[in-house]
């Protein structure tokens, strides 16, 4: 079929529409792209070319409270070098010496290096890695290296700093220490003082642009950063390096010894609530231990014995007994509700008194003092648990406090055996070793319970920026009354209780040992038993600056177990060792003491010292520190033989004597 000619223009005229509406789509969009989108464009151009990359602040200092470190930033500088950007003249004349500098500072050979710059040279190669993690000393070395010293451009030297934070404690502390990390997604984990007080330490990051290079490298533009970043403050926390040293180690002493599962341990100063030392330690599938878990501020568990304390106080504060008061414990066997309480004494104590079935730690006691006059209002036993707080978490800066549970009345966990199972520690309490602590402390502190503390000041160099006070939770737990008798309960249970083993003239403890079974649900309880051994206390007895607590999970049952012979010792160990290195010092309000008669001698001592300065006295007779005294005073120098009174003198009496003469004394 043969196309007219009017066919043919229709198609050319269609053609052409085309052709004009799509030149007018290009240059629409070419005006969108100009005029409306062109910022974004240019922005996304630039941002596949050139980005500007963070550049991590340095966090401030972690110190111990005399100033230890603890944690600090420290810069590592990872070295590259882009072959592409070196002129010809400069590669050629600085290769071989600056090889024979990377050589002696890397080791390998200068022929190594050589060959691998000339083959990033041949590549083209703008990135290739020379040695990573240079500490500042030895960076500031290699830029003076041949070649690396003409700078970025001219030398080929690219720098990437990065900061590593070092522990100089190492593993001794490292929970307490801690960390905060930052996922891909962005996301922080934040574990111990470095998480706690993160937001002081972490400062305020910079940016560096860079240049796409090749591959997803990214090269800087310029040695300097577009944005400087800013450090971190520094933290002085509450730590004193020496008692976590005694801690760490007394701890881990005894987990090894017992092959016990974990443990801790915390120290703490009495009056402030200031936490010196706080030790975790969880043991690994080859025997060792590693600080694995904070176990002291996270780790809930039944408290046990130690829990004797709080219904006590509760007890004697209700005033439905007294520490005179006589309590049947008979054969060491109650039955209660279908259940046996059971003390470790076999045979039991008898008919004991209230003091010292505590001293002794009888459960059968306990139960029958707690059983007996709260059975019908186990709401107002409660009730003052609750008042002194033992229910609250301490609110503590640290990351991960476990929550304490007491059971109350009307819980789905509350039956008629919580109440005699409370009493000694059981029945679904729920505690930590750092809250337990915070207890017993606020007993040695003469009623006040203060907030556990982990800082003492925030400082920029020399500036101080923020200060951290004793925080107090309660003025008064108790009543004076009831504080006096539980703290001589406390002293007698180490100077003739279950501690007594610990016991020392040389430094007094006051404290309460604690063996709670735990994991007692499992089906193979009967045939491995398991035990959570414990002792807290506080030291010395009389006027208490220390308080600390050691709980040792899961030892070998067939080494031992009792909070006494576990737990116990770590706690002497420290007190021990802290009484060696910081004696207690006692304050005397005067060293004058009158008496007449010395009074009287000293004043004729005095006179015959002023009538004879000009010679020499008579001494025979006289005892030999009186004599030598009185000698000395007149500026004589005194050489004696023998002891006793003065039986001659080679200087006679009456003669004139000079100062610094010497004078010999025999003395029989």
């Amino acid at each position: 079929m043969a196309i007219t000619e009017k066919g043919i223009l229709n198609r050319l005229y269609f053609v052409a529409a085309c052709m004009f509406l799509f030149a007018v789509g290009v240059s629409v969009k070419l005006l969108d792209i100009q005029f409306v989108d062109g910022e974004y464009y240019k922005q996304l151009a630039e941002e596949r070319t050139y980005r500007n990359f963070k550049i991590p602040s340095n966090r401030g200092n972690l110190y111990d409270s005399n100033g230890s470190l603890l944690a600090t930033s420290i810069p590592k500088y990872d070295i590259r070098f882009d072959a592409v950007t070196v002129s010809d003249k400069n590669f050629q004349e600085n290769i071989g010496p600056l090889s024979k500098e990377l050589a002696a500072m890397l080791g390998n050979s200068a022929s190594y290096y050589a060959q691998k710059l000339r083959t990033a040279r041949a590549n083209k190669q703008r990135y290739l890695l020379i040695t990573r993690g240079l500490g500042y000393s030895e960076f500031l070395k290699l830029k003076q290296f041949p070649m690396f010293n003409l700078g970025t451009y001219k030398g080929g030297m690219i720098v990437e700093q990065r900061t590593v934070r070092e522990h100089p404690l190492g593993k001794m502390g490292e929970r307490t220490v801690g960390y905060e990390r930052q996922d891909d997604q962005g996301y922080f984990t934040r574990v111990g003082l470095e998480g706690a007080y993160s937001s002081f330490l972490r400062g305020t990051d910079g940016r560096r642009l860079k240049q796409k290079i090749a591959k997803g490298q990214w090269k800087p533009i310029s040695d300097n950063n577009e944005v400087e970043p800013k450090d971190g403050y520094d933290v002085i926390s509450t730590i004193d390096v020496n008692i976590q040293d005694i801690a760490h180690h007394a701890l881990l002493k005894q987990l090894e010894k017992y092959k016990a599962d974990h443990g801790s341990v915390v120290v703490m100063e009495t009056k402030t609530g200031e936490i010196k030392a706080i030790s975790n330690l969880g043991r690994t599938s080859k025997g060792t231990y590693y600080e694995k878990l904070n176990y002291a501020v996270g780790e809930l568990h039944e408290p046990g014995s130690t829990f004797k304390l709080m219904a006590m106080v509760a007890a004697l504060d209700h005033k439905v007994v007294d520490t005179g008061d006589i309590v049947a414990t008979g054969n060491g066997r109650l039955p209660i509700r279908g259940r046996m309480v059971r003390d470790s004494k076999h045979g039991g104590y008898g008919d004991i008194s209230v003091a010292r079935a505590f001293e002794v730690s009888s459960n059968v006691g306990t139960v029958k003092i707690i059983y007996d006059n709260y059975k019908d209002q186990p709401q107002k036993f409660i009730d003052k648990l609750n008042s002194m707080h033992l229910n609250e978490p301490l609110g503590l800066d640290i990351k991960g406090e476990g929550v304490p549970d007491i059971p109350q009345p009307g819980d789905k966990k509350w039956s008629g055996l919580s109440l005699p199972w409370m009493a000694y520690g059981y029945g679904s309490i729920q505690m930590t070793p750092l809250q337990t602590l915070t207890f017993y402390n606020a007993i040695a502190n003469n009623g006040e319970m203060v907030k556990p503390r982990f800082i003492k000041e925030v400082k920029e160099w020399d500036k101080t920026i923020q200060k951290f006070e004793k925080e107090v939770i309660d003025p008064a737990i108790c009543s004076p009354e009831t504080l006096s008798k539980v703290q001589e309960m406390l002293k007698n249970v180490v100077e003739r209780g279950t501690a007594k083993s610990l016991y020392s003239p040389n430094f007094s403890m006051a404290g309460k040992t604690g063996t709670a079974q735990t994991e007692y649900w499992m089906d193979d309880w009967a045939s491995n038993r398991r035990y959570i051994s414990s002792f807290v206390g506080y030291f010395p007895a009389e006027n208490p600056k220390y308080t600390s607590i050691v709980v040792i999970h899961k030892p070998d049952n067939r080494v031992g177990y009792y909070g006494a012979d576990v737990s116990g010792p770590v706690f002497k160990r420290i007190a021990q060792k802290i009484y060696t290195d910081t004696p207690i010092e006692d304050e005397l309000e005067s060293i004058e003491v009158e008496n007449e008669v010395i009074e009287d001698d000293f004043e004729k001592y005095y006179t015959k010292i002023q009538n004879e300065k000009i010679i020499m006295p008579d001494v025979i007779g006289m005892p030999a520190m009186d004599a030598i005294s009185l000698l000395e005073n007149l500026g004589l120098e005194v050489k004696f033989h023998g002891k006793g009174k003065v039986k001659a003198q080679s200087v006679s009496a009456g003669q004139k004597i000079k100062n610094n003469q010497q004078v010999n004394l025999h003395l029989s």
